[in-house]
């Protein structure tokens, strides 16, 4: 991506790096920054910055993740901000794609105003109301922190996974990796870590307690 703003923009390549991570936290995704400031066209930029390298020599997942997906209850929707050519064969070639009931890429969010990304409130919401999930049944599982923050306002439960996370970012920012926020419900490193958390009902026990009001402190 940062190639590709240094290529479109003319900009250094310590400018282009600010940019892409500017962009990806304020709005989610480069792309829409991109769109919005720079009137780029977004088919370009998904095909030119989606490229696949041989996912043999650079695929890394969990061991045992589709065991572990089957095991995780209720029904399943992949929500990415990847393009759908990009994002499916990697779920393809993890062997977990029957384990998903749908998989909406970035192109599947958008609409006839606007293209929408996480954590776009309009995007989620419409796609609750499509696939009739009440909210407070939903678990919204990330490891973008931003994301669970800007939607945990619906209602909808978070988990926040942490294991795969890089310490620090392109830029050399450290990335959050501690602590577990007030809009996070369950903080975990792992699936297995969150099956075993949920088969044991401690899932629900962090969620009650998340869920109490805060005692002021009355001295």
């Amino acid at each position: 991506m940062t190639a590709y703003i240094v290529e479109k923009l003319g900009l250094g390549q310590d400018e282009a790096n600010l940019l892409r991570s500017t962009y990806t936290d304020r709005y989610g995704a480069v792309l829409l920054g991109l769109i919005r400031h720079h009137a780029i066209d977004p088919h370009e930029f998904l095909a030119r910055v989606h490229e696949l390298p041989p996912l043999a020599e650079v695929l890394r997942a969990e061991r045992g993740i589709a065991r572990l997906l089957a095991g995780l209850p209720g029904r399943k929707i992949l929500l990415t901000n990847a393009p759908a050519h990009y994002a499916m064969p990697i779920v393809e070639a993890l062997g977990i794609r029957r384990y998903f009931e749908r998989c909406v890429s970035i192109e599947d969010m958008a609409d006839r105003r606007a293209w929408r990304a996480k954590p776009d409130a309009t995007m989620l919401r419409r796609l609750l109301v499509r696939e009739g999930l009440a909210p407070e049944k939903t678990w919204l599982v990330e490891d973008t922190r931003t994301h669970l923050k800007h939607l945990r306002h619906f209602g909808i439960k978070t988990v926040w996974i942490t294991g795969h996370l890089p310490i620090r970012n392109s830029l050399g920012k450290v990335m959050p990796r501690s602590g577990r926020p007030h809009y996070v419900d369950i903080k975990v490193q792992s699936l297995r870590e969150l099956r075993a958390c949920l088969a044991t009902g401690e899932g629900a026990k962090r969620v009650a307690r998340a869920s109490r009001p805060r005692q002021s402190n009355p001295n």
